[in-house]
């Protein structure tokens, strides 16, 4: 079973690889910040990766074993709002019926469906040193996918897998074993209803709300999310199958503002959830740890990673 950690870009430096390694995490994800500004946070990691100086990271992060990965908000930077003056049938369409461009894109629409997936292939292939695992995750809000005539039957997860399909396809023309992760978050939290997956998407479960979820039992939270799961993985496969938690995302528990919070992990229930896990099927498992930079250290020292790799054994 493999496991990783994700950071924010500006977060990298040669003492986070050093930690991963030597605490024998498998893989090093790379989190441009999501919410409205993903697009102009994806554009600073790609001007990050054209630098000397972050390429070396990234090949001293492999020279230690690290896989590296890349996991974003993409649809907003690969389809460009710029265009919407001139091919406004490339957006989405909100329920009361009119065209914006403030998220995602119409699926439904052949030449944006074309453009969304060709950026793709150009994205994927300007990722220095990523495995040929990616991960375009769709905007990163609730209620935010087209209600054209065209797109109104299909739900937010029919959506996401057209697109993604799409962009997979194109992103195979240049890396033909390349894998796709389809995010099940939020409004795509259940699987899609349109035909079974005919290879190369693979489940990324990522448990948002139970973060968020106030007063539930636990008991009853544990019934629901296996209920949950279980159609997604019939859906997707166990192979590659992902999870994708918050136990360390220090951005998270501070409410996405800094200063970073004193961070605290919460042990218990982090193996708990890596038994029930590695129960169900899952073949990786990853954490969010951002706000544990060199700012978070100069607040409160170094927090602590090596429970989350212990928690394996």
């Amino acid at each position: 079973m493999k496991n990783g950690m994700i950071i924010h870009p500006g977060e990298l430096s040669k003492k986070w690889i050093d930690r991963l390694a030597d605490a024998g995490i498998d893989t090093l994800g790379i989190h441009p910040e999501g919410g409205k500004d993903a697009p102009k946070t994806l554009e600073r990691l790609l001007s990050l990766l054209e630098t000397p100086e972050y390429r070396a990271l990234i090949d001293y992060a492999r020279s230690r074993g690290l896989e590296v990965e890349y996991e974003c908000h993409a649809a907003g930077y690969l389809m460009d709002k710029s265009l919407f003056a001139d091919h406004p049938e490339y957006f989405w369409m909100y329920a009361a019926g009119e065209r914006v461009s403030d998220w995602n894109f119409c699926v439904s629409n052949a030449d944006a469906l074309s453009l969304f997936a060709k950026r793709a292939a150009s994205l994927a292939l300007a990722l220095y040193g990523s495995s040929k695992n990616f991960y375009f995750w769709m905007d990163d809000g609730r209620g935010i996918h087209c209600h054209c005539p065209k797109c109104r039957a299909l739900s937010p997860s029919d959506q996401q897998y057209i697109a993604l399909r799409a962009a997979l396809d194109e992103i195979r023309r240049h890396i033909p074993d390349a894998r796709l992760a389809y995010l099940a978050y939020i409004d795509t939290i259940t699987p899609p209803t349109l035909a079974h997956n005919v290879g190369g998407l693979f489940l990324e479960y990522a448990p948002f709300e139970k973060y968020t979820a106030k007063g539930e039992d636990s008991a009853i939270r544990i019934e629901r999310e296996r209920a949950m799961i279980a159609p997604l993985l019939e859906y997707f496969g166990r192979e590659d199958a992902k999870v994708l938690e918050y136990w360390y995302d220090n951005s998270l528990f501070s409410r996405w503002k800094k200063p970073p919070a004193r961070f605290v992990l919460d042990e218990k229930a982090m193996s708990a959830d890596i038994r029930d896990y590695r129960a169900i099927g899952f073949d990786r498992i990853s954490t969010f740890a951002c706000f544990l930079g060199e700012d978070y250290e100069e607040l409160y020292g170094e927090a602590d990673i090596t429970p989350f790799r212990k928690a394996f054994e």
